[in-house]
């Protein structure tokens, strides 16, 4: 069971995420800002997983279940970075 407290607590982390994903983008950190931007939205939605959905309560298939999609994001991000790191052998924009 999730105390009140504990629940304001996390949107609370959460409400300090969004302002540092909003403060992050007045930054001038150049290409690392899209980097910060994913790794702060990846611990805001394990925050939502853990608490909100209650992931922290089920059994470990649903946990499995969890981690794995935050592998294959993990893989998706991958692949789109080296993409982007590679695209101008190939003569594109």
């Amino acid at each position: 069971m999730t105390t009140p407290l504990r629940l304001l607590l996390v949107w609370s982390a959460l409400m300090v995420l969004l302002a540092l994903t909003v403060a992050v983008t007045f930054v001038p950190i150049g290409n690392w800002r899209m980097g910060i931007s994913y790794a702060i939205a990846m611990a805001k939605a394990a925050l939502v997983l853990w608490f909100f959905m209650e992931l922290r309560a089920d059994g470990g298939l649903a946990r499995l279940a969890g981690l794995a999609a935050f592998g294959w994001i993990a893989i998706l991000f991958l692949l789109l970075a080296a993409d982007y790191a590679t695209r101008h052998w190939a003569g594109g924009s």
